[in-house]
């Protein structure tokens, strides 16, 4: 299956994100991508709370869905919305990522589990949980042959939803992102090469990359590692663009049957 990672740099405007995502997707798409996915905050990067619930909708009317629904069942590909910020109250979101499949259905759906609330110098603090609720419960689906395990950006850091993934027998796993510069140039990579090397799975991890129109600094850098935790495609730096590969089943299969190590974890 040939899947590519979007990146992108998001700003404050929801119709101008999703017009950004569109063309990428779309040259994707030509260059041959069956599976397509995008990154975390995909059509919206904003600080300001009341900005935030001034500009997002709830799902049954939500103009972004209804783009990208239509756009996967134009081009025929599975597809992938890292995530929108969903409005389920006045004062709370979700965090939620949807798979479009080739007919421009809704096939699965996944809330961010882990808040990103943390310190990360003396300057710079981030409280995900004061406007989005957290996911419950993982996520699985299946894209051709490939069953996907879904998360999201702070996610990554936590091993035990990747192991749940393993036990399930997912082939790939998906990882959009928005990670800030400081922890992206840090963990990034280190991080989503080892729930590769841990999983047997190919991980794609599009991301949120450059300086936003909101102030805040992502990484970039997407990314896509084999089974064996080698990189596949890769961008360089923080600018949208995509990576493209070629993910094999046979190769992935034959990792695990070498190293069965994804079967063989056991309770603690």
């Amino acid at each position: 299956m040939r899947a590519a990672c979007v990146q992108l740099c998001s700003g404050t405007s929801e119709a101008a994100n999703i017009a950004a995502t569109d063309v990428l997707i779309r040259a994707a798409a030509k260059d041959g991508a069956e599976f397509i996915a995008t990154p975390e905050n995909t059509t919206i990067m904003q600080v300001s709370t009341k900005a935030l619930f001034a500009s997002i909708t709830a799902e049954e009317n939500n103009a972004a869905i209804a783009h990208f629904s239509a756009l996967s069942k134009e081009l025929g590909i599975d597809l992938l919305i890292g995530s929108m910020a969903i409005k389920l109250s006045d004062t709370k979101a979700a965090n939620r990522c949807y798979l479009f499949g080739t007919g421009g259905e809704i096939k699965a759906r996944y809330d961010k589990m882990h808040m990103f609330d943390v310190t990360i110098n003396e300057t710079e603090t981030w409280q995900e949980s004061a406007n989005y609720t957290a996911g419950q419960t993982p996520v699985t689906a299946d894209i051709g042959a490939f069953k996907l395990g879904m998360s999201i950006c702070y996610d990554l850091r936590f091993a035990a939803l990747y192991k749940y993934y393993a036990a399930k027998g997912t082939h790939l796993i998906t990882v959009p992102a928005a990670f800030t510069a400081i922890t992206g140039k840090a963990h990034w990579e280190v991080l989503l090469r080892a729930r590769a090397i841990e999983t047997s799975a190919y991980v794609m991890a599009p991301a949120q990359g450059g300086a936003h129109q909101n102030g805040r600094a992502t990484w970039g850098r997407s990314i896509i590692i084999d089974p064996w935790g080698e990189i596949i495609a890769h961008l360089d730096g923080d600018a949208p663009g995509y990576c493209i590969a070629d993910l094999d089943m046979d190769k992935l299969t034959d990792i695990r049957a070498r190293i069965p190590a994804w079967q063989q974890q056991t309770e603690l």
